[in-house]
Order: C-alpha cells, then structure tokens, then sequence
C-alpha cells in the first residue's frame, strides 16, 4: 500500500508539470507573461514555506552551494516555464528530457563519477535524438534555430545541475532544498522579466485582476501539492523506479499538447523522441536501489 501511494506521489507530480503548460498559456492570454508567471507562483510558494520552515533560511548563509542550487533551479524554470507556453509542447518537452545525458557531463566535475562506456553510450543516443528532433526540412544544420529550442535546452541543462547540486547536498533537510529551488524560481523569474521588459521581450504585469491572481494561486497550490508528492514518493521509492514514473511527464504532456491542439507528432519527432527517451530509461536502470536526494524544480 506504502509503494501504491508512493507512486501515485510520483505520478501526481509528474501530471502536474506535465499540463503546467495550459495554466501557463490561460495567463498569458490574460496578459501575464510566462516569466511573471512564474515568479509570483514560485513566491507565493517561497512564503509558505517559510511561514512553516522559516529557520530553513539560515543554511542558504551556512552553506554556499545552494546558491548554485537556487540559480539552476530558477533557470531550469525560466527555460522551460517559457518555452512550454510558446512553443511546440511536445518538441520542448523533448528537448528538455535530454536532462539525463547531461548528469553525464555534470557528474564528473561536480560530484566525481567518471563517465563509464555504458554512459557515454547513453548520452551519444539521447544526444542522436536531439539532433534528429532538431534536424527540420527547413534547417540546414541541426542546431537550435528558434529561440524555444534554446530556452528547452538550456532549461533541461539546468534541471540537471539543479538534481546533481540535490546530490552533493543530499545530507541537508528536504525543506532546505526545497527553500532554495522555490527562491530561485522566484528570483531568477523576476531579474529575467525585468530584463526581457529593457529589451521588449517582455510586456509589463497588467493590472492586478481577480482573475489571473486565481490562476497564481490554484498554480501555486498545483506546484506545492507536485511537491509533496514528489517529496514523498522519491523517500519511498528506489532511484531507479522514481525516474521511470518520472518520465510519465512525457506522456502527460505530449498526450494533452495533441489533445488540445499545441504540439505535433510527426515521425521525425517520434524517431527523436524515442531515442531520448531511451537513453532516459537506460540512465534509470543503471542506477542502484539506493536512497537518493529528492528531485524537483
């Protein structure tokens, strides 16, 4: 029963970021950008947590890591919170998914593990993907061409960094991980809105309504209840069990995107895909029944 319930965890988490994209999207049409989107959710869920953790701030002046644990979480945010919003659901979703050839790089200098043969071989076939994914009719190289494409890339670059910093910090309480990804969404949201507003990329927040402040609210409360199942069923669950239910977001996601009309399936995509998300899959295997650090965004 402790392992069904851990599991639906899991899965709740994972179809909660897997149809983020569509609140997303109603904000933006109510005239909420995507990166002011995400940093009110992300501040709403920054104060309560700290109204119920508030000594959990002490360890971000303790421990200078985290830092680097909040700015990779809050661009693992901006990445994929914008991409997802407007650009194809499916493709981003994808690209972003590249996330665990990237452990590979970010291990060995960080946390010491040697890339082995088995590793470097996953990471050619989830990067074969990518170039397949990347690689349309109308791009003579198989580089991203839009700016979507980057900010998924860069978004699943981050998550990497944000799940290999959860490791090396891994002897720090859940609640102090959980502070600083909540802080960076917040943070790194904002400076980048304020940015993106200098170079008329961004619009302004409109007006202050009772109806995009019901969307932060019910993404916020979306985003915490993600949370506590991730917190819950990854504490429950081997690694490697954790990271195949995790890859669910992908069938939640593109399977809604279809849905809804905001993605594609063409065989290119599906070749590519499949590739990725193989090379995900054979990461997870390979990993040993062992209690790891929470995951999360």
């Amino acid at each position: 029963m402790a392992s069904a319930l851990a599991a639906l965890g899991l899965i709740g988490n994972a179809l909660a970021w897997g149809v983020s994209w569509w609140p997303f999207r109603q904000l933006q049409g109510l005239g909420v950008h995507p990166l002011w989107s995400t940093a009110l959710v992300y501040l709403v869920a920054l104060l309560c947590l700290t109204v119920l953790h508030p000594a959990a701030w002490r360890a971000l002046r303790q421990f200078p890591a985290l830092w680097v644990l909040l700015v990779a979480a809050g661009l693992t945010n901006v990445g994929f919170n914008w991409a997802v919003t407007v650009g194809d659901v499916v493709r981003v979703v994808l690209l972003f998914y590249l996330m665990p050839a990237w452990v590979v790089v970010l291990a060995w200098p960080i946390l010491g593990e040697k890339p082995t043969p088995a590793s470097l071989g996953r990471l050619a076939l989830a990067l074969t993907g990518v170039v397949i994914v990347l690689k349309t009719p109308h791009s003579p190289w198989p580089w991203p061409h839009t700016a979507v494409d980057a900010l998924a890339l860069m978004g699943g670059f981050c998550f990497a960094l944000t799940n290999v910093m959860l490791r090396k910090l891994n002897q720090l309480p859940a609640t102090v991980g959980m502070l600083a990804m909540f802080c960076g969404g917040a943070l790194m949201a904002t400076l980048a809105a304020l940015l993106g507003q200098t170079q008329g990329l961004v619009n302004a927040l409109p007006p202050v309504s009772p109806t995009w402040l019901t969307w932060v609210g019910g993404m916020s409360l979306l985003f915490l209840a993600g949370n506590f199942g991730l917190q819950y069923g990854a504490a429950r669950l081997s690694a490697s069990v954790g990271s195949v239910i995790m890859l669910s977001e992908v069938v939640f996601a593109s399977t809604s995107a279809v849905l809804l009309d905001a993605g594609t399936l063409t065989p290119r995509i599906l070749v590519g895909g499949a590739c990725i998300l193989l090379a995900a899959l054979l990461s997870a295997a390979s990993f040993t029944p062992t209690p790891e650090p929470v995951k999360g965004r």
